[in-house]
Formats: C-alpha cells, structure tokens, sequence
C-alpha cells in the first residue's frame, strides 16, 4: 500500500498532466510484485466479495467478468459470469481481455491463479481474514484502478463504522452464541476468522470458539451441552432460516426464550463493505438477548 506522500505525489502528477498516471506497482497478499503500466480498465473478479468491494470503490463498471452469487449491487447480476469461485476456466478468462485478474487466496485454489499468470495475465491475489483487512483492501483496489479519492473515502467510512460499533458495545455482557453455518452436517465456525470477529465486536461469546479446525463439524449433543443463549442461522452460499425450527424441538435456552435468529450469509460471509450491516444485525440481535438476561436478575 502507498504511502500518503506518495498518494499526494500521484494526485500532483495527475493536476500536470491531465490523463497520465505513474506505472502502479504493488505486491499483492502472496508477496507477489504487481505491475500495471496504467489504472486496470477491464478487470475480472474471481470472488463475490471482491465485486462487492470494487463497487464500493466506484469501479464496478470496469469489471468484465465474475463469478456466481456476485449479486451484489443489482448492476453485479449485469456481469457475465465465468463459474464459481473455486470452479474457473482460465481460457474464459482470457477470452476477456482483462488488463488484471483480481483473485481470493482462499477461494481460488493456487493452481488457478499460477495457470492465470502462465497465460500472460495480470493477477493480484488478496487475502482478506479478519475486519480490519476490509479498508485495506480497499485502498489497494483504489490504487489499482485509480479510484484513490473514492476508494480512500469508502475505506475511511468503513473503519469508522466499525470504530463506532467498537466503541458501543466493547463493555457489555457476554452473551453465549452458536452460530450455525450448515444442517447437515451440523457445521459452526471456531474463533479464528471473519464472523468470529463479528461476534466478539458485538460481545459476543462463541460457544465453539476454540473448536478445530475453523469451520468445525459439530454433534446436537454438543450443541445441547454447550446451551447458548442465542442461535444465529446462516447458510454457505444460501439463505437457510428454516434450519431455526428443528432447534425449537430441543431443551435450549436459545429456543425456550425464542432466541434463534436469521442473517442472510451474503452480509456475513463476505469480506466487503455490507458486513457492517450484518454487524450491525448482529449486534441488535446479541443486545436484545443481553437485556432479556439482565431483566430476569432485576429485583421486583
């Protein structure tokens, strides 16, 4: 990522000589050394999340090719998609003619992207694990398009908004939480990524949180044992909230208070700007129980 001497340098250029730009040089998040002689203009989103991402940078016109469940904004599903994320024909990517290939580290297997780069074409991996890593990410999204003022901007906005929610729930009860991303079979997360951040931003408390490995496959009995006090349901690339009935048939607090809740993957699962509004859902939803707990101890 540039520094901010050399983001000034770059807009001082721009004001001398209207339509040049300095060659952009960036290593990516394998160590990879980047070259792009200008701002890419035809960009290929190998992720979701990286759509989502640049977008929000205001260079979501400049990508000719995604992959499925890119549906976000209504201007994403215009996109022509070439698979899945972990399902890519490299000559369709070609086919494109994109001037950089934008790739997941975790979603897209490493044979993908070194087949890429053997075909010629740019390619700059992100690796995006935790909260923080989102308005970085968007910085380098900025500077590989030249979307630096919207892109710093949209960055700025969304630490902000995770500062605030920081600030606003950093010293509330703990609230016990299973979070569950698949039925069958019955899958949770452990303490160790994205939505494990979401949870502890919220004050939450993960009940597999040290489980191995991160995407654990757990038993009802567990689940039984473990008794949260609230049920978050998810999905894996899906929208699944009927999973909440089978646990109403269960001795849990979770159930007998009617604490099983629904957020949609795509504003969880995704390392793009609208996890702030899955946060945010989140965090309503671990207050609310929070203070039905603390109604019960109150002195009548």
């Amino acid at each position: 990522m540039r520094t901010l001497a050399q983001i000034i340098a770059i807009v001082c250029t721009l004001c001398q000589a209207p339509g040049a730009w300095p060659e952009i040089r960036m290593k990516d998040n394998t160590g990879t050394t980047v070259l792009l002689k200008t701002p890419a203009q035809r960009i290929v989103s190998l992720a979701p999340h990286i759509t989502e991402s640049l977008f929000a940078i205001g260079a979501g016109n400049r990508i000719v090719g995604t992959v499925s469940y890119s549906d976000y904004p209504q201007e994403a599903l215009k996109i022509p998609v070439i698979g899945g994320y972990n399902r890519i024909n490299p000559e369709t990517v070609v086919a494109l003619q994109p001037d950089l290939v934008i790739a997941w580290r975790e979603g897209n297997s490493p044979e993908t992207i070194d087949h890429l780069r053997a075909l010629g074409l740019t390619v700059f991996v992100t690796d995006p694990r935790r909260l923080n890593d989102i308005p970085n990410t968007l910085r380098d999204f900025s500077e590989l398009t030249g979307m630096i003022k919207t892109g710093y901007l949209a960055a700025q906005k969304f630490a902000d908004g995770l500062q605030a929610l920081h600030l606003e729930y950093e010293d509330k009860t703990p609230v016990s939480l299973f979070y569950q991303v698949w039925a069958s079979p019955l899958m949770t997360i452990n303490g160790d990524n994205l939505i494990a951040d979401v949870i502890t931003l919220c004050g939450g408390k993960n009940v597999f949180a040290h489980a191995i490995p991160t995407h654990p496959l757990v038993s009802t009995e567990s689940v039984l044992h473990a008794d949260p006090q609230l049920i978050i349901a998810s999905g894996m690339g899906e929208e699944r909230p009927d999973w909440l009935d089978a646990w109403r048939e269960w001795p849990l607090r979770a159930a007998r208070n009617h604490h099983l809740y629904f957020i949609p993957p795509s504003l969880l699962q995704r390392h793009s700007t609208r996890i702030l509004n899955g946060a945010e859902t989140m965090c309503a939803y671990i207050d609310g129980v929070r203070n039905f707990y603390a109604r019960q101890v109150l002195p009548k």
